[in-house]
């Protein structure tokens, strides 16, 4: 089949559908946060708590009514995602387990570091999975640190934070909450949900849903962005030549890019339907799915983008944690936000525009209606603004909310 060749505006609605970024389509609440977790594929877990820490703000971005107890219920009660490695930490939909379980099983002899914490803590693994076995959910607090002197790096782990690690890795022990953000660890069976299939897959079988995976989350992807979606799937291209071969996959050719791309045909058949909650802004957490992949973002958005918490104070150009802002079909600029919880305010510390985006009024109410919704998220009574952001900006922010 003659690749099919899509214009850029076509890829990023498709794309941003596929994110949830564009249609209101979710149910509210908890329902509406595992249906995100499930169409997505993943939702990236990151300790930085600026504002608030990163799996919440990507789930609140889309669902109405979200709260951050939500995906506590859905771990710790409903059993309905859980928590291991993606392309990153995630909690993943619990109806994937069986996916990862080659993951898990093949660790012990893939890894480096787990055959140095072996040779260190091999003995006491077996020690610390027999006292999860015997008293029930334990976390790192609930152990003694045996080192005689701590560097205090976050690597440095007591040793039985290191044994709790490695049986987690292989599959042994799974998270089954969280205390504020500490792991909660309990034995593998004790979490699994009765009735979850448990069929282990072949390596086909595993390639092609993974495949699957990345393509219905991302829509229009290069092999590079679907083999880096969720990375414990590895290489996936003769799953995609498959789909491709079968008829539910399609290369396509996207404007102004030289490599192939590939999309479901499903998805291809409705990809000028007009999107949906065109009014409103959405501002996207650094760890964002339809931002983590860079490369990706900076073609089809033409958004050079770069968390700078890791980039020297003096370097910086646009803030420490600054969220890209999507408007309409377009990231048109960079907030920074910070909540202060003692002050309960959420102070906006920069504000850039895109070059060539011009903020009227329509945008400038949409955005003060977003702060609005964040304010409150975060638990925060005002919104306040840095002195580098223009009077007239402020003031149009101020009065529209």
């Amino acid at each position: 089949m003659v690749p099919e060749t899509i214009s850029l505006p076509q890829a990023r609605r498709l794309a941003l559908r596929k994110q949830l970024l564009s249609a209101l389509e979710l149910p509210s609440g908890k329902d509406g946060a595992l249906a995100a977790i499930g169409a997505l594929g993943y939702i990236q877990i990151d300790t930085i708590n600026v504002i608030e820490r990163a799996h919440h703000l990507a789930l609140f971005t889309r669902c109405q009514g979200y709260s951050p107890d939500h995906l506590h219920q859905l771990q710790s009660q409903d059993r309905a995602v859980f928590e291991y490695w993606a392309h990153a930490m995630c909690y993943l939909p619990m109806a994937d387990y069986r996916f990862y379980r080659p993951h898990m099983e093949s660790f012990p002899r893939r890894s480096d570091w787990y055959r140095q914490i072996t040779k260190k803590h091999g003995r006491l693994a077996a020690k610390v999975l027999a006292r999860v076995r015997d008293e029930g959910p334990l976390g790192t607090s609930d152990f003694e640190d045996t080192r005689a002197q701590k560097r205090g790096a976050w690597w440095d782990w007591k040793p039985a934070k290191a044994a709790l690690e490695m049986l987690y890795y292989r599959g042994d022990l799974m998270i089954r909450e969280r205390r504020g953000f500490e792991r909660v660890y309990d034995l593998t069976e004790r979490v699994l949900p009765p009735g979850l299939d448990l069929a282990a897959p072949g390596r086909a079988e595993v390639q092609d849903f993974f495949a699957r995976r990345a393509l219905a989350a991302l829509g229009p992807a290069t092999q590079r962005d679907i083999d880096r979606h969720i990375t414990v799937g590895g290489r996936l291209a003769p799953a995609v030549a498959q789909l491709c071969e079968s008829g539910e996959a399609q290369e396509v050719r996207v404007e102004g890019s030289a490599k192939p791309h590939y999309a479901l045909v499903s998805d291809l058949a409705g990809i000028d339907e007009p999107a949906a909650a065109q009014d409103q802004v959405r501002l996207l957490s650094p760890f964002d799915n339809s931002i983590i992949l860079r490369d990706r973002v900076k073609h089809l958005f033409g958004f050079d983008y770069t968390l700078e918490c890791y980039v020297p104070a003096a370097k910086r150009k646009y803030g420490y944690f600054c969220l890209p802002v999507l408007w309409r079909e377009n990231l048109v600029g960079r907030i920074d936000l910070k909540a202060d919880r003692q002050g309960k305010a959420l102070r906006v510390q920069s504000l850039h525009f895109e070059r060539g985006f011009r903020p009227d009024a329509e945008f400038l109410a949409a955005l003060a209606a977003t702060l609005g919704r964040w304010r409150a998220f975060h638990g925060c009574d005002t919104v306040g603004f840095s002195d580098t952001i223009s009077l007239k900006v402020r003031s149009q922010l101020t009065t529209s909310r």
